[in-house]
């Protein structure tokens, strides 16, 4: 068994960092299903559109199962709902609730992650943040209404500039990992290229052993 990185805080391992939407077919609870039997140890709940009711109703069933399996828990921008259902933290973008109030909230023993996309937003949050998602790397049609592709660069200078965990997201697929990894970030946060597949579970698998092998090879270099 691979021995894990020490990453500070309560972190688990960001290798691979699956986000649930059904929008592709799949539910939320089955989407935890896959990727938790596939052997990621995080997970995030992100649903824009329904009400707060229904949504406190898919996170409770998600809290209870990544309780059962040891799972990490983050609920997408709501504070609210992360402190309603015990959630171990949330993942604030940059209009969301600002990140020391959050902290207030939700206290010191949970975990909050911010998106950045440059490396002033970067830095800013590394002060108070436990892990940045930046992103888009590559072009994404999933989230509506993002900038334009960061790109390796861009991902490389911000995770040199930070010293907190890295996630990287948008556009992330098999065929790229290696390089998002070789460029800096602890793992990688994806949607469609899990909650699309026929088969999450395996795709999974496969990102989880390309995301350790591209991190091995970057440690011995």
């Amino acid at each position: 068994m691979e021995e894990a990185e020490p990453l500070g805080t309560n972190l688990p391992r960001l290798d691979v960092y699956p986000i649930t939407d059904d929008r592709f077919g799949w539910m939320h609870v089955q989407i935890a299903k896959a990727v938790i039997n596939a052997g990621v140890e995080i997970l995030q709940f992100r649903e824009k559109k329904k009400g707060l009711r229904e949504c406190i109703t898919v996170a409770t069933a998600l809290r209870k199962l990544t309780r059962k399996k040891g799972v990490t828990f983050i609920v997408n921008d709501r504070v609210d709902l992360a402190q309603a259902v015990d959630a171990d933290g949330v993942h604030l973008g940059q209009n969301d609730m600002p990140l020391h109030i959050a902290r207030k909230i939700l206290g010191e023993d949970k975990i909050i992650g911010i998106s950045a996309e440059t490396i002033e937003q970067a830095k800013k949050g590394a002060m108070k943040a436990d892990y940045l998602g930046v992103g888009p790397i590559f072009p994404t049609s999933t989230k509506k209404g993002v900038g334009p592709a960061l790109g390796l660069d861009s991902l490389k200078k911000i995770s040199e500039a930070v010293n907190i965990p890295v996630v990287g997201i948008g556009g992330i697929t098999l065929n790229n990992v290696r390089e998002v990894i070789e460029n800096g970030a602890e793992g990688i946060a994806v949607i469609s290229a899990i909650a699309e597949k026929k088969n999450p579970y395996k795709v999974t698998v496969e990102l989880l052993e390309k995301v350790r092998k591209a991190k091995r090879s970057r440690r011995r270099s």
